[in-house]
């Protein structure tokens, strides 16, 4: 027991909690997430424009499904970065190692 009346912390809890803190906020701000996202998002959103395309969208590019072609490349890309996030999810840099300066 502490001077407070609260039970003594143990310090390789409080260390490892701050650890689990570092690791979140690394994985939450994972560029790859937000790549990925982005890619999703818009892949979807140019994927239903490609589906829905009238003859005259379709023949302004030759005949091609440009929308759909382009909108579906986005949505894969964007779900491989989402797949390599979650595959190999980032780890938080280690406080006590000091990068030596360039």
């Amino acid at each position: 027991m502490s001077n407070d009346g609260q039970p003594a912390q143990d310090p390789l809890i409080d260390e490892a909690q701050a650890e689990q803190r570092r690791s979140a906020a690394a994985r939450l701000f994972d560029i790859r997430r937000v790549i990925g996202g982005l890619f999703v998002a818009y892949g979807v959103i140019v994927t239903l424009i490609g589906i829905f395309d009238s003859r005259a969208e379709i023949d302004k590019a030759e005949g091609v499904r440009i929308n759909l072609w382009a909108g579906l490349a986005m949505l894969v890309f964007g779900l491989l970065m989402l797949l390599w996030q979650w595959l190999r999810p980032a780890e938080a840099p280690d406080p006590n190692e000091r990068q030596p300066d360039a």
